[in-house]
């Protein structure tokens, strides 16, 4: 098995699924995984990409000490312009000089294919001149492919397509064959979108005198309006989840959903059963809908399962901030490593990804809230005053700083002003925290103590002055 990612850009999530397939089914086979960077697009390609590979695959538990590689397209050059000559030698490919407007003008047509003009012209290596593959007049191309059956290609209807460019340097179609046969590829997994190749690669194969590989194309995944996912249009790379705070476990469960599904009534199951369970031949051909609502859901789902100290420390990047994580607004020193442990328990109930935690517990670490002014606006309203002035006077007096004497206090307040207790919290929470959700206010503020509580409910009374 092999996967063969381009450093152009971002590591794809569908690439990541892709990955995932070809490791698994490797393993079940007791074969090899084998990671190649086809990183012949000089002009695009750049080393931190190859980097964001490797480290998005150490992500998701395909780790750089337990398969082949990496291997680098660049390095089989030699192999790629080889085997183009022995296609140009046995005849079966010929050099070409047509652009793209000239077979325009012979066609008449934008969109049809190349007529090939050069095929009997004998033209020999030049500037300007590629090679191109002479493809069958007559027969079909039968693809083995294990989740489509045996998708069947007329030969007469595939065009004299190009394989190495006018330098000599081969396209993807012939350099991907070659790799692919230099290191003994047996099983290709790939997406969807690469079906249209598959005929011309395994005439390729065949013209070699190589058996071709058996094929399965995975269903292409597509956003809610089943378009197929762009970079351009859709949030689809990997390390923008693993910066938001998604867990590496319930990415790659959720990945392996998209066309797939283990056994009985279930979707949220251990890598175990995935690894044991997963099928090639039962991967749906449809499209396969990448739903970020369900994935975080999926992902809340992994974060309350996790032991709590699991938790504090998944937590650590977004409370200190790392080279892709921005830092948290407050100051390290002003960071309390207990007093961030006392309220995880609270915390870990209520966010669905690990950088909600930062909203959630920074008015322990500030020394002054960070108020919202729409949940100001909200809050303090007519009788705020007069309730954040009761809600001083009964905190001062508490005997016991703890959630109970605090909620039983602050009940008792409200209720002398007609006030239901989540009227009554409001204004409290506001002052205290600066927003009107978040954790289990009295427990919060326990935690953060009498003092710092009296002080900011004291400033929120002035400031309605």
């Amino acid at each position: 098995m092999r996967f063969a990612p381009s450093p152009t850009g971002m590591f794809h999530v569908g690439g990541a699924r892709s990955a995932l397939q070809n490791w698994i089914y490797a393993k079940q086979q007791g074969g090899v995984f084998v990671l190649r960077v086809e990183d012949t697009d000089a002009a695009r390609n750049r080393p931190e990409w190859t980097e964001g590979i490797l480290s998005a695959l150490d992500w998701i538990g395909i780790a750089r000490d337990t398969y082949e590689g990496p291997y680098f397209q660049s390095a089989y050059a030699g192999e790629h312009r080889a085997a183009a000559q022995r296609l140009h030698d046995a005849g079966r490919a010929y050099y070409c000089d047509c652009t793209r407007e000239a077979v325009q003008a012979r066609t008449g047509s934008q969109y049809q294919g190349y007529d090939g003009f050069c095929r009997d012209r004998g033209l020999p290596p030049g500037e300007g001149r590629a090679l191109r593959f002479r493809t069958p007049d007559e027969g079909t191309t039968v693809v083995v492919d294990l989740i489509r059956g045996e998708p069947t290609f007329e030969n007469k209807l595939i065009e004299d397509f190009v394989i190495a460019r006018g330098d000599g340097s081969a396209v993807f179609l012939l350099a991907n064959v070659v790799d692919d046969m230099t290191m003994g590829i047996t099983h290709v997994i790939r997406a969807e979108e690469h079906l249209p190749n598959t005929p011309k690669q395994q005439l390729l194969w065949d013209a070699l005198g190589v058996k071709p590989p058996i094929w399965a194309h995975v269903p292409v995944v597509v956003n809610e309006k089943r378009q197929k996912l762009s970079k351009r249009r859709d949030k689809v790379a990997l390390e923008a989840y693993r910066d938001e705070g998604y867990l590496a476990a319930a990415m790659r469960n959720y990945l392996m959903l998209l066309g797939w599904a283990p056994s009985g009534d279930r979707e949220i199951v251990p890598w175990s059963v995935i690894e044991e369970e997963f099928r090639l031949t039962e991967v749906n051909p449809s499209p396969a809908f990448f739903d970020e609502k369900k994935l975080r859901a999926f992902n809340g789902e992994y974060i309350r399962a996790l032991p709590v100290d699991e938790f504090v420390a998944a937590c650590q990047p977004w409370l200190t901030g790392t080279g892709t994580i921005a830092p948290p607004p407050w100051q390290p020193a002003e960071f309390d490593a207990d007093a961030f442990a006392a309220v995880a328990p609270l915390a870990q109930t209520r966010i669905a990804v690990l950088s909600e935690i930062v909203p959630n517990v920074d008015f322990l670490f500030l020394a002054e809230p960070l108020i919202d002014e729409a949940a100001w606006a909200k809050a303090m309203k007519e009788g705020a005053a007069d309730l954040l002035d009761a809600a001083v006077a009964g905190y001062t007096e508490l005997a016991s700083w703890d959630a109970a004497s605090l909620k039983s206090t602050l009940e008792a307040v409200g209720a002398e002003r007609g006030l239901k207790l989540g009227k009554a919290q409001a204004p409290v929470r506001v002052a205290v925290t600066g927003r009107t959700v978040g954790l289990p206010l009295f427990e919060s503020l326990e935690v953060l103590g009498r003092e710092r509580t009296l002080t900011r409910l004291r400033a929120a009374r002035l400031r309605l002055v």
